[in-house]
């Protein structure tokens, strides 16, 4: 089974950069997304960026994360 996890774009670097949820700091390839921003919410797999989520919906995501 495969997750992607909301994480928050902290660093950009072209097509590259960082993203950080819960403490943890992940390198991120932003390459399959439009226009990434510092602050705004990806799922990451496998340490690809594949979609943006709005704030909220990451948030209770990573909530029921935490919970399990």
């Amino acid at each position: 089974m495969c997750l992607a996890v909301p994480m928050k774009i902290v660093e950009i670097r072209g097509d590259e950069g960082f993203v950080e949820s819960g403490g943890l700091k992940r390198k991120a390839n932003f390459s399959l997304i439009k226009d990434p921003k510092l602050g705004e919410y990806v799922l990451l797999h496998a340490g690809f960026a594949i979609e943006k989520v709005k704030e909220k919906e990451a948030q209770k995501t990573l909530k029921i994360l935490k919970e399990l």
